[in-house]
């Protein structure tokens, strides 16, 4: 199966370590090249993102339903496989839980960032925080077998994963690139597949948002605990951080942290 992978080559003295960006629920790689990308190339890291498959120009498209959270790991392994050393990976929300299930059986990653992860116990939090908002929308996602719903306009978008001081130009940009997702993932993500912390021997990093409506602060403090670290939570900051207003803060303490451990 084809898959799109972007690179952007350090500006200068590269680092001896890449770095590897997985995106999340209806995003692609497109989410990394906005900002990140260009960030962290800048800061000498040979930078890619990932577009898994269904997603973005990924093949997988017709079958986008049924893609596993284990089909979603074998994709960042051949993504690890074409770069050809192990990076620093980040992964944001379900990226964020795809990274730790990969985790679990590859330890030779230097570091990972868990950016507004999926904690490694499930959804049941987040789905119960969006159906007290939204309980028809998720009644629709459970009887469609599809997540679209959830985001399907700019003003859900921008309710569940954008800051409010977002410009309307830029939220409308970042929809019309938001996509469906796999309703076999998010049922990996409820119990099917779920992570086993104490296998993953990464040093990771774990970064919440103040104003993220999607994953609750108490599962980003529950994930750092799980592997002894304390969480970082960004004030004012919603769960697509990346994309946030904001963002060169939280590239800034990533770049900060990898600094720290001489990457």
């Amino acid at each position: 199966m084809k898959l799109e992978l972007l690179h952007e080559k350090a500006a200068e003295n590269a680092k001896e370590t890449p770095i590897l960006f997985v995106h999340g629920k209806w995003h692609a790689a497109w989410c990394w090249r906005e900002h990140f990308m260009p960030c962290f190339a800048q800061k000498g890291y040979d930078a890619y993102a990932l577009s898994l498959r269904g997603h973005g120009g990924s093949e997988g498209h017709e079958r986008l339903r049924w893609h596993s959270i284990a089909d979603y790991v074998e994709d960042v392994a051949w993504a690890v496989r074409q770069i050809g050393k192990p990076p620093i990976l980040v992964g944001h929300s379900m990226g964020g839980f795809i990274v730790q299930k990969y985790l679990e059986a590859h330890h030779e990653i230097p570091a990972a960032v868990l950016l507004t992860p999926v904690p490694y116990y499930g959804l049941w939090q987040s789905t119960w925080q969006v159906f007290r908002r939204h309980p028809l929308i998720v009644l629709r996602v459970l009887v469609t077998m599809r997540l679209y719903p959830v985001v399907e306009t700019p003003q859900l978008a921008r309710e569940g994963l954008f800051s409010k001081d977002l410009p309307a130009e830029a939220l409308e940009t970042y929809h019309r690139q938001l996509q469906d997702e796999s309703f076999r993932a998010y049922l990996d993500e409820l119990g099917l597949n779920l992570v086993r912390p104490r296998r993953v021997k990464t040093p990771l990093m774990v970064i919440g948002a103040e104003n993220d409506a999607v994953v609750p602060l108490k599962t980003i403090r529950d994930t750092a605990r799980a592997y002894r670290t304390e969480a970082i939570i960004l004030p004012g900051l919603a769960h697509d951080s990346m994309l946030d207003p904001q963002w060169q803060v939280v590239a800034d303490r990533i770049l900060g942290w990898l600094t720290e451990r001489g990457l």
